[in-house]
């Protein structure tokens, strides 16, 4: 496939030189960028992260540990993107608390790898399960298989906001079932959650009107499930957000 208005190859996908006589044809750069455009339209990333990248993700001046945070967090992200994919561990995690950037990050390293002509998708987490229920049906047993089967299937999931619902069995075992389909095959997946785990840090314990003065959080554990969490964390490296404030929300962001 190749750029229709390119000025290089004129829309044919070719470029044409003449050395000593002879002609060869070589592949124009347009043909790799209107592949990326393709798998990028077909990557379903939200408007709001569309633009999404290393370079726009901002660090704020005015609070030195978010951004001393921040900065070992990109790190991390962008390793995981220059070595893809001969990557120690096919996954990461992004585990922090709302507003700290998890999503930008992980769109941005979803963008950059469709960009080399790697093939992605993005899920918040509780749509892609309303998608697949939608299509269940109790008598035959079946769900909405193209959904499912993206989610199992396709090179990089992106999983947004893990464990945003309220748990069921059914829920408990579809996370579960597409956790290990892609821990088993290797597959690449890119979650982020709000949720705390005592094991990789979260406040468990938070402010409330109870009589003690507070409340337990539900933990990740509690949200997908022990195997899930399990092969989460087996197939995923893990990138804690937790010492980032939420900097979205603060004056002097730049």
């Amino acid at each position: 496939m190749a750029k229709a208005d390119c000025k290089i190859c004129g829309g044919t996908g070719w470029t044409v030189s003449e050395e000593d006589g002879f002609s060869s044809a070589t592949r124009c750069q347009c043909v790799a960028e209107a592949q990326a455009e393709e798998l990028e339209d077909r990557a379903q990333i939200p408007k709001n992260y569309s633009q999404a990248s290393f370079e726009t993700f901002l660090l704020p001046q005015n609070n030195p540990v978010a951004r001393t945070e921040l900065s070992k967090v990109m790190s991390i992200v962008k390793g995981y993107t220059r070595e893809y994919p001969a990557v120690t561990k096919p996954g990461l995690l992004l585990l922090g608390p709302p507003g700290v950037g998890k999503t930008h990050l992980a769109v941005a390293a979803l963008r950059l790898l469709i960009s080399r002509g790697h093939e992605g998708i993005f899920f918040d987490y509780q749509n892609l399960l309303d998608r697949i229920r939608s299509g269940y049906s109790e008598t035959l047993g079946t769900s909405n298989r193209e959904a499912y089967r993206v989610a199992l299937e396709t090179e990089i999931l992106l999983l947004d906001d893990l464990g945003a619902h309220r748990v069921t069995e059914w829920t408990e075992d579809t996370v579960t079932a597409i956790i290990t389909e892609r821990y088993n095959h290797k597959r690449p997946l890119l979650a982020t959650t709000n949720l705390p785990d005592p094991e990789m840090g979260g406040p468990v314990l938070e402010k409330s009107g109870a009589p003690a003065g507070h409340s337990y959080r539900i933990t990740l554990e509690e949200r997908v499930g022990a195997r899930a969490r399990s092969r989460l964390f087996e197939m995923c490296t893990v990138v804690k957000m937790w010492a980032a404030s939420d900097y979205r929300v603060r004056p002097g962001r730049v």
